[in-house]
């Protein structure tokens, strides 16, 4: 169902934009007789009543001395003549119009200088294809009905073959339409049954879940990407996903594991259940400390966010444990440095942990008892 026109664009805010943004002002004293266009997001986000906080600028020449001449720093890409800069603190991607072709689906594209019309038809979506001269701000740059589409709030796709240049485009649009609460455009969503995101490279797509992942909206933007066929969750997928960011959330959760590295073990097949045997308590803190010191960061936050509790008591307790007493103490009480060393300690950690045993005094003689006992077996056998 397409969402009621929305009037709230604002056309003469990317105009009030240019003229107040002094990385603008900067770009146009460096860019001599080249014409500079904001392009992208920035423009969608302006219109809607946003401030962006980064920059898209097109220019109809070469990219590299201009980045250079702005930021002795820059990282210029030569292949698609694109460069990052910053600009008093403020970070602006610098691109030459250009032109693009595919040599199969899902390749990088093969690109070509071109006009600023040419520029904008080879973009993703129509809301992403709108220009602003920054020499003359008020004239915006349509030409494929991105500001219409934006009082619509649709995501239309620039031509039917869209999604089969570039299949991450379809989790792109899923990501936009999460964060703006837009719809899908009726033919654009006739063209997802098709989407090939296997034409993709491994790190194209961990890069476009990568952004889905970072966004506050990013299980809506799962949801839709799941419904559309686009990945397979298991059928608790979605709440598992909400559960996890929320337990990264917490202070004492927080940056255990990447957000995308729950949204990967989630959509893997090989990942998604290696967890579960995590869920339920191993039967005393120093066996559980076992467990999960031989797991991977994300398996344990998946548990926790699946109900296992006891992996809080683990995180803020039981891992930070240290011991009173060291392998010198046992050492110096008669224990030969050998394996029996590691079998006193790990005894003074089980003590510690599963009894509650405090004090040098204490863990020392657990330690001693265990290597008593671990020699008195040896000379049985």
């Amino acid at each position: 169902m397409t969402s009621p026109p929305d009037t709230s664009i604002d056309r003469s805010a990317p105009a009030r934009l240019v003229r107040g943004d002094s990385a603008l002002a900067a770009l146009r004293a460096q860019a001599g007789g080249s014409r500079l266009y904001l392009v992208g997001g920035s423009v969608r986000d302006a219109l809607l009543g946003g401030h962006p906080l980064d920059l898209d600028v097109v220019i109809d020449g070469p990219v590299a001395e201009l980045a250079r001449g702005l930021d002795d720093r820059a990282v210029v890409h030569e292949r698609f003549d694109t460069a990052e800069v910053s600009i008093g603190g403020r970070t602006v991607d610098l691109a030459r119009a250009r032109s693009e072709t595919y040599r199969r689906p899902g390749a990088l594209p093969d690109v070509e200088p071109a006009g600023i019309e040419t520029d904008l038809a080879r973009r993703d979506f129509t809301i992403n294809a709108i220009a602003v001269p920054i020499e003359d701000p008020e004239n915006l740059i349509d030409p494929c009905g991105g500001i219409e589409d934006l009082e619509r709030r649709v995501i239309r796709v620039m031509h039917p073959r869209s999604f089969a240049d570039d299949p991450t485009r379809a989790l792109r649009a899923a990501r936009y339409a999460a964060r703006l609460g837009f719809d899908i455009d009726h033919r654009t969503a006739d063209l997802l049954p098709d989407v090939d995101l296997a034409a993709v490279s491994p790190q194209r797509l961990s890069a476009e879940l990568a952004l889905i992942a970072g966004e506050p909206t990013a299980v809506e933007a799962v949801r839709l990407a799941s419904a559309w066929g686009l990945i397979e969750l298991p059928d608790d997928g979605l709440s598992l996903l909400a559960a996890a960011f929320e337990t990264l959330a917490t202070p004492e959760w927080e940056g255990f594991c990447g957000r995308i590295d729950v949204l990967e073990a989630l959509t893997s097949p090989l990942a998604r259940d290696r967890w579960k045997d995590l869920v339920e308590f191993p039967g005393s803190p120093s066996l559980a400390t076992e467990a999960a010191s031989r797991r991977e960061p994300v398996d344990l936050v998946l548990a926790r966010s699946a109900g296992a509790e006891w992996l809080d008591s683990w995180i803020s307790e039981w891992r930070e444990l240290r011991l009173e007493v060291s392998g010198n103490d046992l050492v110096e009480a008669g224990v030969p440095r050998s394996e029996l060393v590691g079998v006193g300690l790990d005894a003074a950690r089980r003590a510690a942990l599963d009894r509650g045993v405090t004090g040098r005094e204490g863990q020392l003689a657990a330690a001693l008892d265990a290597v008593a006992a671990a020699g008195d077996r040896s000379q049985e056998v």
